[in-house]
């Protein structure tokens, strides 16, 4: 795809991801409801996730007919284009719940399926509806906070790193996400916890993180944002040279994801989680 291509893609996603992102706004100030529990108890869904999905995927629908779905919230399907629409309604339900302006609308289209170590992301609009923050990234055209261009933090040394996480709707799987922060704390500045991975991405890509680390990441949780680092300047993968996935994802300037990577490796394995 060349770089115009790309750009229109780009527009298609920043004008629905606007349109969400107003649409889950709204339902927020009149009152969020939840619709049902997912792995845990805790992990929830609410009615506007779903309504808000909806909408994405009947806006996509009307202008990309030809082109695959897959959203967090309903059943994806496969196109005939060879392109993939990768959509998170609201990414940071639990912030969206509790009222916490750091929620986001996700949206990407990748070359390909669902698949991250697979698919070549084209474009990708992450949409802070509370702040009114639109982060977007065309493949070969820069990644943006609005008209402005970003770029991540270049040599920051480990102890001097700001590194954001997340952790796993699972008791247990927390625990031993816990032992990896006890490793880590000592080695670093400090660790956010804002609750949306795909802003998490963001604000690596704007300079207000260094890095971000997190396991058991969905695909929608990550194609817009991680393509947003990339544009950046900076690099996104898993272990041992391996994409992003479920299994780990870092986010970060090269030079720290090379020192940073190996010493979160041995924390995780130690911990039990790889």
């Amino acid at each position: 795809m060349t770089i115009a291509a790309n750009n229109d893609l780009l527009d298609i996603a920043r004008r629905i991801g606007l349109e969400a992102g107003a649409l889950a706004a709204r339902r927020r100030a009149e009152g969020v409801e939840v619709a049902a529990t997912k792995s845990s108890i805790v992990d929830v869904v609410t009615l506007a996730d779903r309504e808000v999905e909806t909408y994405i995927r009947g806006a996509l629908a009307d202008v990309r007919p030809e082109d695959g779905f897959l959203g967090e919230e309903s059943t994806g399907s496969t196109g005939r284009s060879g392109l993939t629409w990768i959509v998170d309604p609201i990414d940071g339900t639990v912030n969206y719940l509790y009222g916490i302006p750091q929620y986001a609308v996700s949206i990407a289209v990748v070359e390909g399926g669902a698949d991250p170590q697979e698919w070549n992301a084209l474009a990708g609009c992450v949409v802070n509806p509370a702040t009114g923050e639109v982060f977007t990234a065309a493949q070969g055209g820069g990644a943006y906070l609005g008209a402005q261009q970003l770029q991540v933090n270049s040599d920051v040394s480990l102890e001097q790193t700001l590194l954001s996480t997340g952790f796993s709707y699972s008791a247990e799987t927390r625990m031993r996400q816990g032992q990896v922060l006890a490793g880590i704390l000592g080695r670093v500045r400090d660790i956010r916890r804002a609750g949306s991975a795909a802003l998490d991405l963001c604000w690596v890509a704007a300079g207000r993180l260094d890095a971000y680390a997190e396991r058991g990441l969905n695909p929608w949780d990550h194609a817009a944002g991680a393509l947003v680092v990339r544009e950046a300047g900076g690099r996104v993968g898993g272990f041992d040279g391996d994409a992003e996935s479920a299994r780990f994802l870092l986010a970060a300037d090269e030079s720290l994801a090379v020192e940073l990577e190996p010493i979160l490796r041995d924390l995780y394995a130690s911990a039990g989680l790889i």
